[in-house]
């Protein structure tokens, strides 16, 4: 079965054109390096990873978005925090030029155990002191299965850095925001959104006294390091049929693709995390880096599309906001 063209095929039949909106959000991979290495990654990130975004390359993105009036930084890896400019980002962003007369808005796409690392033990408190979304890392709400997923000794941590997290005021000061994000073990798509924060609120207050604003709830797209868990258990075929089957026309208006534009750890741009991760770049003939482009000409440009679009679009759909319908 040939997804590309049945996903290209599938947009046509519901009169769907997949094009670039207003960006409003800039996703930056500051690298590949990360203190874990979990089995359903897409970054195929890890301690041995030596992909990492340097200072040079982070000036050069700063002083390409003063120029634009994108509002939001979306700050992913890998574990971003062990880039050693992440906090020289995170300083440039928040207090330099403001959007609309306020700091631009800036997230932190964290694991929760990075907070344990060797020199990471005053990260949390920087975050709240600058006033940073946390996006949060946790497959389950259960011991048994985060360990599973993401390494013995994983959900302990995860546990302790969220008490920590909640003690600083995240999600108990409205200004600091704590998410989390779930994402299915295995070839299943997530169950409702909603009914998930639900029971995640109820499991993780009354065990842990655990307090957070929303769960996202993501599906494992078949790239990378899941696209081999896949076809070890002999799931590959089983889940392509179950997101080409749950495909769902009004989770298309959603897409993190729409108004995101994302960054690779050299500078590149790509429509979609999933996209750095599979090189899927702007030209074909050769990478285009964030300073060669205009971000107030980007509206109605077409969106690269290639099998793990139906990762995104099944059921509720999937992004980096969780859920789009």
């Amino acid at each position: 079965m040939n997804l590309l063209s049945r996903f290209d095929a599938t947009l046509a039949a519901h009169q769907i054109s997949l094009k670039r909106t207003t960006t409003r959000v800039l996703q930056i991979n500051l690298g590949k390096k990360c203190n874990q290495t979990c089995a359903h990654c897409h970054v195929n990130a890890g301690p041995a990873r030596r992909e990492i975004m340097t200072r040079e390359t982070m000036e050069r993105i700063l002083a390409w978005l003063d120029g634009t009036e994108i509002s939001i930084i979306d700050i992913t890896g890998g574990a971003p925090e062990l880039n050693p400019h992440f906090r020289f980002l995170v300083n440039k962003v928040k207090f330099g030029r403001t959007f609309l007369g306020a700091p631009r808005h800036v997230m932190d796409r964290c694991n929760l155990t990075v907070l344990w690392e060797d020199g990471q033990q005053d990260t949390a408190n920087f975050l709240a002191q600058h006033r940073v979304e946390i996006v949060a890392s946790l497959p389950c709400y259960s011991l048994e299965n985060v360990d599973a997923q993401r390494g013995d000794g994983t959900f302990e941590k995860s546990i302790r850095a969220l008490q920590q997290l909640n003690e600083l005021g995240y999600a108990r000061n409205p200004a600091l925001k704590l998410n989390l994000v779930y994402n299915p073990s295995g070839a299943s798509l997530p169950g409702a959104q909603s009914e998930l924060e639900a029971i995640y609120k109820t499991e993780l207050r009354a065990n842990f006294g655990i307090e957070f604003n929303h769960l996202f709830c993501l599906a494992n797209l078949p790239i990378s390091r899941f696209a081999n868990q896949l076809r070890r258990d002999g799931e590959t075929e089983k889940y392509a049929q179950i997101l080409l089957e749950n495909f769902n026309p009004h989770s298309v208006s959603g897409l993190m693709c729409r108004d995101t534009i994302s960054v690779g750890w050299r500078g590149e741009v790509y429509d979609c995390d999933f996209n750095q991760m599979l090189e899927m770049q702007w030209r074909a003939d050769k990478p285009q880096f964030l300073w060669d482009i205009d971000a107030n000409h980007l509206n109605g440009r077409a969106i690269a599309t290639a099998n793990h679009c139906f990762g995104c679009t099944a059921g509720a759909g999937s992004s980096c906001g969780g859920a789009t319908t």
